[in-house]
Parts: structure tokens; sequence; C-alpha cells
């Protein structure tokens, strides 16, 4: 017979264990969904891979800090991921315009494109912070 603490212990696992499975598989399946081909034959990490390979050489170390700078809000376990998301964003932006080099207008309107909405106000939060002014991008905002 179950009871006192090793009861409470076992109905405990018995609803953690499915809810970090499903967190788990959510996360898992985003990443599958990201690495399916396209119309193109290409997945999205594809052309995010793509994008940054072919544009490693506009960036100075300059920038790269600026960038690291500007992903250090997100959290450590995350923020690889968002640097290379946001770095390929940038990249397709460099790419489309024959940029001959990364300015810093590439690096902002990259990074919030590729920042989702609901964390436009963490970004500007952070641009502010770096004494960047956000009023020429206010219709990348919308």
């Amino acid at each position: 017979m179950l009871d006192g603490w090793f009861l409470w212990f076992i109905l405990m696992w018995i609803f953690a264990l499915p809810v970090l499975f499903g967190i788990g598989g959510f996360f898992m399946f985003r990443k599958f969904l990201k690495k399916l081909p396209k119309e193109d034959g290409k997945s999205d990490m594809d052309w995010e891979i793509y994008y940054v390979e072919n544009t490693k050489h506009l960036w100075t170390e300059e920038q790269l800090a600026l960038l690291n700078e500007l992903v250090s809000p997100v959290p450590e376990l995350f923020r690889d991921v968002a640097r290379h998301k946001i770095q390929g964003k940038i990249g397709e932006l460099a790419l489309k315009e024959h940029a001959k080099k990364m300015t810093l207008d590439l690096i902002i309107r990259g990074y919030i494109i590729a920042t989702p909405k609901r964390d436009h106000k963490f970004l500007r939060k952070k641009l502010e912070q770096l004494n960047i002014r956000t009023e020429g991008y206010e219709q990348l905002f919308q």
C-alpha cells in the first residue's frame, strides 16, 4: 500500500513526466519542421546556413560583437540558435541588396525582422540601452 510522501512523489511523477516529454517533443517537432524541404528543395535551416556561410566575409569583429550584444538578453540555452537565426536573416538582406560590407542599418533591420513580434518590446529596450535610435525602423515593428 502506498502512503505518505512516496505516494505524493509517485503522483507528482505521473503528471511531471508527460509534461516534460511534451515540452521536449514540442521543441524537437519545431526543429523537425524547420528541416523539412520547401518547394525549392531547401529547408529553412538550409537557407539559414547558406546565408550565414555566404556572408561570413562581410562581418568585422566589432559587428560580431554587436550581434553578440544584441542577443545577450536571450537565455543562454537558446542564445546560439537565436544568434544563428538573426545572422541568417541579416545575411539574407545583405545578399538581396548586394552589400559589399555589413552596415549597422543591415544589422538592425535583420535583427528586427528575425525577432518574433512578441519580443519587440525587449528588442526596443536593448536597442535603447545601446543608444541606437529606432525611429527609422518603425515600419519593421508593425
